[in-house]
């Protein structure tokens, strides 16, 4: 057995006392054993990198479906490009880069399929129940719905990881008063960089958007002017990938920059006492509100183009249809989702059902809807 108090002492070299350190941990649900090499937060990484709904993700679109191609991001791929961000923002600050990385990979596991559309018509089916969170759904799959353990459903996660999802779960509430982890908030800054530089990428490989229009916006054209000064005029593919890379970089730069001033008169304070004191990590004020208007193009330019309606409102009929027939028939429902119907309403456990698909998984159970008056659909 290898002596784990080494684990600790290396955390105590690297991490800043801000940091969440291992030793620190409230612990898991169920007790386990320590591992032998491994510490709570790279137990937790892993686990939920081996998890089914983790691999659904290759399966469940970003923005664009896959009726629009195949070069534009999955749930998956964003999912690695916000932990690879998040890991270069704990690493210069010196915080835990694996309970960093679990939070970032974890943090997508709840998204339905068919991208924000999805979760727009699944939250109005269930208003009576409360609508649908992706955040919270991703609560339910890693503490319910995954079964990895005959003793317990779930993962068994660690406290921290299961707290920072369910900061995420309720972000108003952690807008104020006791600040989250700084890993927690990293995490979320990392999935803001991460999707306004990809959703960049993909609107302008299809042709979407156009690099003189997005030039009209002064984050845009700050990375532009990076990208000019390290390699001239290129042409538009070459200066698409470049104009991604620094848009990232730019957000990334000034972020550390800020954080890296904001926690100096944190040395020495304990990442209890860093969320009492309520440090928030931020952007300067200049970079924030240029991300404000990228946000807002993006939102009325991309997510409202012309030619998504057409498929949102595809894919917002078959979700309707199967939740609509579900609820109508539940014994329509897989065996293990028929069970959960004993204790949760009928509604909340369609929507989860619906919610763990892939993409190409809703379309199939659409057509067997269709095609067969009886039986039950496939669990995934």
């Amino acid at each position: 057995m290898i002596d784990l108090r080494r684990y600790a002492d290396r955390e105590h070299l690297l991490l800043a006392s801000y940091a969440m350190h291992s030793s620190d941990s409230a612990g898991r649900g169920h007790h386990e054993q320590p591992h032998a090499y491994r510490g709570p937060y790279g137990r937790d990484r892993d686990r939920i990198l081996h998890s089914s709904a983790f691999r659904r993700l290759s399966g469940k679109m970003q923005v664009f479906t896959g009726e629009m191609g195949t070069y534009h991001r999955t749930r998956l791929t964003h999912t690695f490009e916000v932990a690879s961000v998040a890991r270069t923002l704990a690493r210069v600050l010196r915080l835990n880069e694996d309970l960093t990385e679990a939070l970032a990979l974890m943090h997508d596991i709840g998204h339905p399929p068919y991208g924000h559309c999805g979760e727009d018509v699944l939250s109005a089916c269930m208003s009576d129940v409360g609508g649908f969170s992706h955040n919270q759904f991703a609560l339910t799959i890693v503490e319910q719905l995954e079964q990895r353990y005959h003793a317990f459903a779930g993962l068994n996660l660690s406290a921290e990881t299961l707290a920072g999802q369910d900061t995420r779960a309720h972000k108003s509430e952690a807008a104020v008063g006791r600040a989250p982890l700084l890993e927690v908030q990293i995490v979320d800054a990392a999935d803001s960089i991460a999707y306004d530089a990809h959703d960049v990428d993909d609107a302008l490989q299809m042709g979407l958007l156009s690099i003189d229009g997005l030039s009209e916006l002064a984050i845009i054209r700050r990375a532009l002017q990076r990208v000019r000064d390290k390699a001239g005029d290129l042409p538009i593919g070459p200066t698409r990938q470049l104009l991604v890379h620094e848009l990232i970089d730019l957000q990334v730069s000034d972020l550390l920059q800020i954080s890296v001033e904001l926690l100096q008169s944190a040395q020495g304070m304990s990442a209890d006492h860093v969320q009492d004191a309520g440090f928030r990590i931020h952007h300067s004020e200049v970079l924030a509100v240029e991300r404000r208007e990228l946000e807002t193009y993006l939102f009325n330019a991309v997510y409202r183009h012309p030619r998504l309606i057409p498929v949102r409102e595809s894919a917002a009929h078959r979700v309707r249809v199967l939740f609509d027939t579900l609820t109508q028939n539940p014994a329509r429902l897989p065996l293990r989702f028929r069970r959960r119907t004993e204790s949760i309403p009928l509604a909340r456990v369609v929507g989860e059902y619906i919610a763990g698909m892939t993409d190409h998984f809703c379309d199939q159970q659409f057509v067997n809807l269709g095609h067969s008056a009886a039986g039950p659909l496939a669990d995934w």
